[in-house]
């Protein structure tokens, strides 16, 4: 498999919500924050080109499917569809995505799924399969009114219209088959999928909103975000001491510096990342 991190749209949000019950103190000395107290975020996805000739898409970043005020008030400041023109510097167009992998559908990680709010928000990815965790689909569905926001409806439909998805509830994919495995998290959010691919010998897992960053990777940081956030911190000691063992490493989705890094523990027991990209 070949494995390349492919940009989105930025955004910025507010750092104490990005950093939960840490105070700005600490957070600020790893995400330096801006006047209205927001913090630089990618919206990074990860491109898996496999031995069959299938490119997989994990994510597709925030896009510009928001009206222009409200890219405005999330600090969406690039005009155009970054996803689509990293694609094509790639040498790819959307359409010749075969699939399409959603950690979960807040917005900020299924927007780019659908083009730009002036071309009418319409579903990309035309010849894709989606693949999307049972309860992640449940709960954009029917989401709890302190994470509706985050959802969007139209999405759902589109998605659901194609015929051309893969509802998933085990840690493996019919769509994806020998190869990829999913780490099933509740923590930020039911359903989260963490996919994990094998690269060459050495697993490497897609940490969507679990790890979002280099920061969150110490185990206490969480976000305000984060539904369960004690849940969290427990699915993450388990993940990280199994990457760990197996000699592995995250990809990160939200990191303004770095895609990914290998999982390290110090003398202290504190987790960490060494040769971050």
């Amino acid at each position: 498999m070949r494995v390349t991190a492919i940009e989105g749209n930025r955004q910025k949000l507010d750092g104490g919500a990005m950093y939960g019950n840490a105070p700005r103190a600490l957070w600020s000395r790893w995400s330096a924050p801006d006047a209205e107290n927001r913090i630089e975020l990618a919206c990074r996805a990860m491109l898996v080109e496999t031995d069959d000739g299938r490119r997989v898409l994990c994510e597709a970043g925030i896009g510009t499917f928001f009206a222009p005020e409200l890219r405005a008030r999330f600090g969406v400041e690039e005009p155009r569809h970054v996803l689509l023109d990293s694609l094509a510097a790639h040498g790819l167009r959307h359409d010749e995505i075969d699939v399409v992998v959603l950690s979960h559908l807040h917005f900020d990680h299924a927007g780019g799924c659908l083009s730009s709010f002036e071309a009418g928000a319409q579903l990309l990815f035309p010849n894709a399969r989606f693949v999307v965790g049972a309860a992640a689909w449940a709960r954009a569905n029917a989401p709890h009114p302190r994470d509706r926001a985050s959802f969007i409806p139209d999405l759902n439909r589109q998605l659901a219209a194609t015929g051309r998805m893969e509802v998933l509830d085990s840690p493996r994919s019919a769509t994806l088959g020998d190869g990829w495995r999913f780490h099933l998290s509740d923590g930020h959010t039911p359903g989260l999928l963490l996919a994990e691919v094998d690269i060459e010998g050495e697993p490497l897992v897609f940490a969507a909103d679990a790890i979002p960053g280099v920061p969150w990777v110490h185990v206490p940081i969480t976000m305000g975000y984060d539904r369960f956030p004690e849940r969290l911190i427990d699915e993450k000691e388990q993940l990280l001491a199994g990457l760990l063992a197996r000699g592995g490493s995250l990809f990160f989705t939200h990191d303004p510096l770095f895609s990914h890094g290998r999982v390290t523990r110090d003398a202290k027991g504190r987790y960490g990342v060494a040769d971050a990209v």
